[in-house]
C-alpha cells in the first residue's frame, strides 16, 4: 500500500481504502498509548488549523483543539457570525485565503441540505486539507472513534460482530443524519453485520443506503433494516441507540417533532439490553438525551463505553491530522 495521506481532505471515510483507515486506527492506538505515558507527539510543530463552527460542539471542538496543541501546533476557533461568511463571502474566497495562512481547514456545518455542499465548495479551492467536523451527510471523525472503541472492546478484527444502529426518541434538537449514515457506511467495510432500526418514515438518505448496501455486498456482510427496536437488539454485540431527525417525515420542525413524539417507547433500557449478548456494549456519540434516548441505568452502567468513545475522539483526530497535515512529503 502506498503511504499517501499528505494534503488529502477528510470529508468522508468513503474516500479512503480500508487499509488506509486501518493505518489511521493503528496510529490512533499509538497516540493513545503515548498520551497515557505523557510522551511527546509533536508531529505538527508550528502548524495552524482553522476551525469554522456553524454549530455547537463539545467533543469535536476540544478533540481538535487539544489535539493540535499536543501535536505541537495551534487551532483557531472561528465563528461564522464574526467572519465575512456572515456577509456572504463565498466558500472559494474563504478557502483561498485561509489555505494561504495555515495548514488545515476544519468545518462543522450541519444544516440539512447545505452543510456537505459548503464543505465541498471549500475543499474544491483549498490548497490544504479540509476536515469534516460534521455536516448534514457525514461525521467521519465520530465513526473513526466509534471504530477504535469497538476494536478496544472486541479486538482489532471485528468481523462477524452484530452492530445495531438504532433510532431513539429525543427532544433536545433535530439531530443530523450524519452519525448513523457514517456508521452504516463504514462498519460493513470492516466485516461487521449491521442492523439499522428506526420507526417507519425515519429513513436515512437513499443514496447513502445504496452505498452502504454496496459496501456490505463487497465484503459479504449483512445490512438489514428493521422497524422494531426489540427485534434489532436480539443477540447484538454493539448497541448504538441515538436519535436522528426525521427529515423525511415532515417539512417543518414542528411536523417532525410531532412524528417523533409518537415513538417515545424507542428508548434503550434494561429490558431491551437484556436481549443483546451478555458481552454487549452501549455506545453513543453524545450528548445523549438521558431517559429519553437511553436510561441512566444503561448509559452509566456496565454496558456503557461512551466516555471511552468520547476520549477516542482525541486520539483519532490526532492521527488523522498528523497523517494529512504532516505525513510523508
Amino acid at each position: 500500500m502506498a503511504i499517501e495521506f499528505r494534503n488529502r481532505h477528510f470529508i468522508t471515510t468513503q474516500d479512503y481504502s480500508v487499509e488506509e483507515l486501518a493505518m489511521m486506527l493503528d496510529l490512533s492506538f499509538d497516540m493513545k498509548k503515548k498520551f497515557a505515558l505523557s510522551e511527546s507527539t509533536r508531529y505538527l510543530p508550528d502548524k495552524t488549523l482553522f476551525m469554522i463552527f456553524f454549530d455547537e460542539s463539545t467533543r469535536t471542538r476540544n478533540s481538535m483543539e487539544a489535539g493540535m496543541t499536543q501535536l505541537g501546533g495551534h487551532a483557531h476557533f472561528l465563528a461564522p457570525l464574526h467572519m465575512q461568511i456572515s456577509h456572504g463571502e463565498t466558500p472559494k474566497d474563504t478557502a483561498m485565503v485561509l489555505s494561504r495562512m495555515g495548514h488545515g481547514i476544519s468545518i462543522r456545518h450541519c444544516k440539512h441540505g447545505f452543510g456537505n455542499s459548503y464543505l465541498r465548495g471549500v475543499a474544491e479551492w483549498s490548497k490544504v486539507p479540509v476536515f469534516n467536523l460534521q455536516d448534514d451527510v457525514y461525521h467521519p471523525f465520530q465513526v473513526m472513534a466509534d471504530m477504535m472503541t469497538i476494536q478496544e472492546q472486541f479486538g482489532k478484527d471485528p468481523r462477524g460482530l452484530k452492530v445495531v444502529v438504532s433510532w431513539a426518541y429525543a427532544e433536545s434538537h433535530l439531530k443530523p443524519l450524519s452519525v448513523p449514515q457514517s456508521q452504516v457506511l463504514m462498519f460493513p467495510r470492516f466485516g461487521m453485520n449491521v442492523t439499522l432500526a428506526y420507526p417507519k418514515g425515519f429513513d436515512l438518505m437513499p443514496e447513502i443506503m445504496d452505498q452502504a448496501r454496496e459496501n456490505a455486498r463487497n465484503t459479504g456482510t449483512k445490512l438489514e433494516v428493521v422497524h422494531e427496536m426489540e427485534e434489532a437488539f436480539r443477540d447484538a454485540d454493539v448497541i448504538i441507540a441515538k436519535n436522528w431527525g426525521g427529515f423525511y417525515v415532515g417539512s417543518t420542525e414542528q411536523e417532525i417533532r410531532e412524528k417523533q413524539a409518537e415513538h417515545k417507547d424507542w428508548i434503550c433500557d434494561r429490558k431491551k439490553m437484556d436481549l443483546a449478548r451478555s458481552r454487549a456494549v452501549y455506545m453513543h456519540a453524545l450528548p445523549a438525551d438521558r431517559n429519553k434516548e437511553v436510561t441512566d441505568e444503561i448509559i452509566d452502567g456496565k454496558w456503557s463505553v461512551v466516555y471511552d468513545e468520547a476520549e477516542n475522539r482525541l486520539h483519532t483526530a490526532k492521527a488523522i491530522m498528523a497523517l494529512t497535515m504532516g505525513g510523508r512529503p
